[in-house]
């Protein structure tokens, strides 16, 4: 068995009085688990080579086949458990980068050699998009404000003087993040949130009226941004529905499933 049975063999000797008798020693592993090897954790039943004698209840044991009967059923692995992420915090209101912060909680510390507890924070940068007074930090720093396909078909196509309005243009993003409050809307005009989904790709029309006429684009397009760069997005009918992007491509028209198909606002 090499030098770790034999120690163990003179930890057992320390156990037998001077007449022979084995201490008094309760049996079995209930109560006496213990993590890792711990020549000390030991006691007195049948082992589980069918020995009667002094048995452990350490991790060690199962390596050097001198474990307790009962073992496996009094002392299994238990990992840690962690309650679910919270909401995560908003961003200062300052109009310039900022950490927002989420966290977990332990649930069940971890005993018997179980997996250790994982990462209990979560920090990820934000800009909040209004200063102190509630007002736009800059025109194109602002969130997309966006709505369903549906409710833009209704938008005039012409100006107060007849005359036909730029047709505009579509922008694809990949939905990297929202809210919990996007699914959980009951009110008809609210629908379209469920359908914002991490991971999917989108098609958001830029149009008059929301289409600036001194700059040709709409709040929050991200056409001068990188694509590696998390743009922000905000729903119209439900503020707490929210959350961010990125920017795959322009394109002249939209060409997304109608549940993918947004308008700016």
């Amino acid at each position: 068995m090499g030098s770790s049975a034999e120690f163990r063999v003179s930890v057992l000797l320390v156990l037998v009085s001077s007449v022979g008798t084995i201490l008094p020693v309760s049996g079995g592993c209930s109560g006496k688990c213990c993590r890792g090897r711990d020549l000390s954790c030991v006691s007195t039943d049948w082992r589980m080579d069918r020995v009667y004698g002094t048995c452990f209840c350490d991790k060690g044991c199962d390596e050097t086949r001198d474990c307790c009967f009962d073992y496996f059923t009094e002392c299994p692995a238990q990992d840690c458990s962690v309650s679910d992420w919270s909401f995560w915090s908003g961003c200062a209101e300052s109009c310039r980068p900022s950490v927002r912060t989420r966290v977990r909680n332990v649930e069940n510390q971890p005993s018997n050699s179980g997996g250790a507890c994982p990462n209990l924070r979560q920090q990820r940068g934000c800009w909040e998009y209004r200063d102190l007074q509630g007002e736009h930090c800059a025109h194109n720093a602002g969130p997309a404000f966006i709505t369903s396909m549906e409710f833009g078909k209704g938008r005039p196509k012409h100006d107060k003087y007849g005359n036909p309005l730029d047709a505009g243009f579509c922008v694809e993003f990949t939905f990297q993040s929202r809210t919990p409050h996007c699914s959980v809307q009951n009110r008809p005009h609210t629908h379209w949130m469920r359908y914002i989904t991490e991971g999917y790709k989108v098609c958001v029309a830029c149009e008059p009226p929301a289409m600036k006429n001194d700059t040709g684009r709409c709040q929050g397009d991200g056409l001068q941004d990188d694509k590696e760069v998390l743009l922000h997005w905000q729903a119209v009918g439900n503020h707490r529905c929210s959350g961010t992007w990125k920017k795959i491509q322009k394109t002249q028209r939209c060409d997304c499933p109608p549940q993918h198909s947004f308008v700016f606002i």
